[in-house]
């Protein structure tokens, strides 16, 4: 493995930096936004700031308006793009999961219609999958649409949904066959978020901010043009997704704190005798976060090293994310405890204690997004160390024939 840029990634590397450093001098100092309007608006500049100067949908096909290059020029770009004051997030599940699911399985007029306006940051998506009786059981969903004339009526409801509330446009699965085996009566669609018939309901979290929604269906139409795949392939459309999402939250976000945040907070932490970096039950705990923060980096790089080498994304993305989310939540847990004589400071944005009080805030929901652990810990099991599967005795059982748990 050779971790160092090849001459061809610097340049790269030193031309992105260079513009993302001029680029972004508009956005260093600014306060929070106020309003979610105010957030959306700013995320749609840096969105159209770098569609206009060639930098978004690097790995896309040129033919869908994309740069055509390949996945260590993205890596590179989201490397320096992290290191900025760039306002970034809201598009990292449209751009880095539907479109690619959209213009893999899409008719060429659908991707005609929707493909400019998501690469341009005109209109926002999400992704529609999760649901409160499914659970991580993608499969088990029971969303339907039914069929009426050259429409489709969706009625249902998703939970979880990133973003919901702000999209123009979602990727919905649906049972549209619920007398075929849970896999097999699937399909998916385009859905106009504003159709009637569709209400977000922002979830409201414990850090304050409302990210995640439940999303209602009451009759909502939506046209055949826009389904993705074949009537009852709507598992194989949602592997593409599955697939890109797995890619996308694989690794351990650079804003998130890690083993020198935990190290400077305790030695900033008086226990009355002395700093708490002194205890050895603190030091363990530290030594316990730097192993685990550079196993992920080095399985990270691995992944690197072979995607710079023309190969497919393998399991090692399942292994950092399984990692990445349960030491978030140990360390910031622990952090917590540290610190129990300075209270709690809800909103707090800056220092090592906001940093992991927020991290603690968040790593819970990072255990369910994008795989639950005992979802990839079966991939793991299965796929890696070769294990025999795991029983599915529903899995050709007739979806109407199963009684849910």
């Amino acid at each position: 493995m050779d971790f160092n840029d090849t001459p061809q990634e610097a340049e790269y590397r030193n031309r992105a930096r260079a513009w993302i450093a001029e680029a972004t001098r508009a956005y260093e100092g600014l306060a929070e936004p106020k309003s979610q309007d105010e957030y959306v608006a700013r995320q749609k500049s840096w969105q159209k700031k770098k569609y206009e100067a060639g930098y978004a949908g690097l790995t896309w096909p040129k033919a869908f308006g994309g740069q055509g290059l390949g996945p260590m020029n993205a890596i590179i770009f989201g490397q320096e793009e992290g290191r900025s004051a760039a306002p970034t997030g809201l598009y990292s599940i449209g751009l880095g999961m539907c479109i690619p699911t959209v213009f893999t399985h899409g008719t060429k007029e659908v991707i005609e219609r929707f493909v400019p306006k998501a690469l341009d940051g005109s209109e926002v998506w999400c992704q529609l999958f999760s649901e409160p009786v499914a659970g991580s059981d993608l499969a088990g969903i029971r969303t339907k649409a039914v069929r009426d004339g050259d429409d489709w009526i969706i009625t249902g409801q998703k939970v979880w949904t990133t973003f919901a509330h702000l999209s123009d446009y979602g990727i919905i699965v649906t049972r549209t066959d619920p007398a075929a085996p849970k896999h097999k009566g699937l399909t998916m669609f385009i859905v106009d978020m504003h159709a009637p018939g569709v209400e977000a309901r922002p979830l409201r979290q414990m850090s304050g901010s409302a990210d995640f929604n439940e999303v209602f269906f009451d009759g909502v139409r939506v046209p055949d043009a826009w389904r993705l795949g074949a009537v009852g392939d709507g598992w194989k459309a949602a592997l593409t997704t599955l697939m890109n999402e797995r890619l996308a939250v694989g690794g351990k976000p650079q804003s998130a704190p890690g083993w020198r945040t935990l190290m400077d907070l305790a030695r900033g932490i008086d226990t009355g005798q002395g700093p708490a970096i002194e205890r050895m039950d603190v030091r363990g705990r530290i030594a316990d976060s730097y192993i685990a923060d550079e196993g992920v980096k080095l399985t990270q790089m691995r992944a690197l090293s072979a995607l710079s080498q023309g190969k497919a994304p393998g399991p090692e993305q399942s292994i950092a994310k399984v990692v990445v989310a349960r030491t978030m939540q140990d360390m910031a847990a622990f952090a917590l405890d540290l610190a129990e004589g300075e209270g709690f400071a809800a909103g707090a944005k800056d220092g090592d204690l906001g940093r992991l009080q927020g991290a603690y805030m968040w790593s819970a929901g990072l255990r369910i997004a994008g795989g639950t652990d005992e979802i990839l810990r079966n991939i793991i099991a299965e796929r890696v160390l070769g294990l025999p599967g795991d029983l599915r005795p529903d899995k050709d059982t007739p979806f109407n024939e199963i009684v849910p748990l």
